[in-house]
């Protein structure tokens, strides 16, 4: 059956719906504006002026944070594969709590080194961390004149100030292109009284203004109990990390499990940030999505490189396939205090709006060596008698671990990232082409009109189809902006109930990407889900 006249023609070019638009090319303030219109994410306490750093989740962006988180679980804890061993990989979940005791955090070192040095701009007011701030002083070199010097200063990389920079340093050096670079790049904590007196405010650009660095602790502090004293003193964690690690060895006595195994926990973490930021990307409340693998120190590299090479296939499983998407190992200097000299430490990032051209991180594949079992290990006092005891081996040891540590708020705006496509050719002008498996509404279902026994049709699928899937009904306004509404919350089909679903029992479904539509039977519709989300 042809498409009914009140249905947007389908669009000629297939190849043109399906393409995908660079992170670089979209606007982050339509991304933003579509997720406050539509209900995905919205600034918490917003009737009173919002709070920085924090956001609410609305109807579709619950789905689809869950969606992403519920991938996850099934994914890593449920069913994770086999490893670099051919064997079965042993996970198990925990949920620890998000107030411990502090001791736990003076032992993990976040009591005594968990802060950055800040900067302030006298001039604008704004903060930066000072490591983020980034200089090199350049020598221009010509048959005259070998010693020209230009400080370029800037916020980010080294790699993004030197390219954002370009045409600055061309215009000082007289288009001289033959630079020596003396000192590398330098942070401003480590620039002299002079270097520092010549550094520009990335805000503003005046220089001379930013303030010296100053320690910021990143840890939320409480109170326990009815009096407010040191003694009652704690803190929101920070991480989730720590309470896998202080609960390995209830984990180890009581579950079938053996090194090489993983526990796993999604949970909120808290960190005070002093410069919260584009958007959801760094926020003082977010959740995390962590492994710790616990792993033999003699098989470190093997396991470091499955969970590196496979972390980043799954996000590309889900939807973030193509350029936006990288793995990028770090520098020697930009290993954590718990990484081991040598120790694999790698980030996924993607090209948000906002980063490009440069990326930002998603997820984080660490080797942390036994530094965290060790340190509790030794600050509850029981030192050795905690080391893990291997039957096969039969030695003691502290298992050395790998941690991929992902964001669930960085996933969640990355997917909304990637899935924001700009079309002309649709009611809405743009839609959200969400993986099918992490799409806040699976389908909709549409009566052609509120009449003619098209309603009841329409509910009696919606009953059948909502014991699995979230899907809508939705029965008002034309059938053109009820597409528009699905096209923006990525709803990825439509079956629409008409006069001939009453004659021959079949439906229309719309297919978001290609916008083509196909008539099946009203029986089939369950199955057709089945096959294309899963269950």
């Amino acid at each position: 059956m042809a498409a009914h006249p009140s249905y947007p023609c389908p669009m000629t070019n297939e190849s043109n719906a399906n393409s995908a638009t660079p992170a670089a090319t979209r606007s982050m303030d339509d991304i933003v504006a579509l997720c406050r219109r539509r209900g995905f994410i919205w600034q918490s306490s917003e009737i009173y002026g919002g709070i920085n750093g924090f956001w609410d989740y609305g109807p579709l962006g619950v789905e689809l944070k869950r969606n992403l988180k519920e991938a996850w679980w099934h994914d890593i804890v449920r069913c994770p594969g086999k490893g670099p061993d051919g064997n079965l990989i042993d996970m198990v979940g925990v949920d620890c709590t998000i107030i411990m005791n502090p001791k736990v955090w003076e032992a993990s070192g976040h009591v005594g080194g968990f802060n950055d040095p800040m900067v302030d701009c006298r001039a604008c007011k704004s903060r930066f961390r000072a490591d983020h701030l980034i200089a090199s002083e350049f020598f221009a070199e010509d048959a005259t004149n070998s010693d020209k010097r230009f400080l370029i200063s800037g916020l980010g990389e080294p790699k993004e100030v030197l390219e954002a920079n370009k045409k600055k340093l061309e215009k000082l050096s007289k288009g001289h292109t033959d630079f020596r670079n003396p000192f590398g790049w330098r942070s401003f904590a480590e620039l002299n009284a002079d270097g520092r007196a010549k550094f520009q405010c990335p805000e503003c650009g005046e220089s001379g203004t930013l303030t010296e660095p100053r320690q910021f602790n990143l840890m939320f502090e409480t109170y326990t109990g009815a009096i407010r004293d040191e003694e009652s003193k704690t803190y929101l964690r920070p991480e989730t990390a720590q309470g896998i690690f202080t609960q390995f060895w209830n984990v180890v006595d009581t579950s079938r499990v053996k090194v090489p195994f993983g526990i796993a926990q999604v949970g909120k973490a808290f960190r005070n940030e002093v410069t919260p930021r584009n958007f959801t990307f760094r926020s003082r409340e977010f959740e995390q999505m962590e492994i710790e693998f616990f792993i033999r120190p003699d098989q470190a590299s093997e396991w470091y490189q499955y969970w590196r090479d496979s972390r980043y296939e799954w996000w590309k499983s889900i939807g973030l396939a193509g350029d936006n998407l990288q793995l990028r190992e770090h520098e020697k200097e930009e290993l954590a205090h718990y990484a081991k000299e040598g120790a694999g430490v790698c980030d996924i990032e993607y090209r948000f709006p906002f980063t490009a051209p440069g990326f930002g991180e998603l997820e984080g594949v660490a080797h942390r060596a036994d530094y965290d079992l060790k340190a509790h290990a030794t600050a509850c006092g029981k030192g050795d008698k905690l080391r893990y005891f291997d039957q096969e081996r039969n030695e003691r040891y502290f298992p050395h671990v790998i941690e991929p540590s992902a964001g669930a708020d960085r996933g969640t705006l990355a997917l909304l990232c990637e899935a924001y496509t700009p079309d002309s050719n649709r009611p809405s002008g743009v839609y959200m082409k969400f993986h099918p498996r992490l799409a806040p509404i699976k389908a909709a279902i549409f009566p052609l009109v509120n009449k003619d026994g098209m309603p009841e049709v329409a509910e009696k699928l919606y009953m059948k189809l909502r014991q699995k899937w979230n899907v809508q009904i939705d029965v008002k306004q034309n059938i053109g902006k009820r597409y528009a509404r699905m096209d923006e919350a990525g709803t990825p089909y439509c079956f629409t109930i008409d006069s001939d679903t009453l004659n021959d029992q079949t439906v229309t479904v719309r297919h978001r990407d290609t916008l083509q539509q196909e008539r099946i039977g009203l029986d089939k519709v369950a199955a057709f889900l089945s096959d294309k989300i899963g269950d």
